[in-house]
């Protein structure tokens, strides 16, 4: 089992995922885990959620950083900069 940061993801075999997507797909969508599927211990490509929300004016990269559950482990994580601090950079 590899860990996406502090989200464990599960290995699934290519031969595995072809016998089992439904299940998998749901279980994705159901309670939001995670799959790698790959051969030889390589992750070749990675089953997440779909965003919750879908912007069509930004790319579909960003709707899923975004708007997905990708980025949920950060949610306890503090504060590095605060939004004057990004406002000041980034204006």
């Amino acid at each position: 089992m590899y860990k996406t940061y502090n989200t464990p993801m599960k290995i699934v075999s290519t031969t595995n995922a072809r016998k089992s997507i439904s299940a998998l797909i749901n279980r994705v969508r159901d309670s939001g885990e995670t799959f790698g599927i790959g051969r030889r211990d390589a992750i070749d490509a990675i089953l997440i959620p779909f965003p919750r929300e879908y912007r069509k004016e930004v790319s579909d990269i960003t709707n899923i950083n975004a708007y997905s559950r990708s980025f949920d482990f950060l949610e306890n994580e503090l504060d590095l900069y605060s939004e004057s601090d990004l406002k000041e950079r980034y204006g």
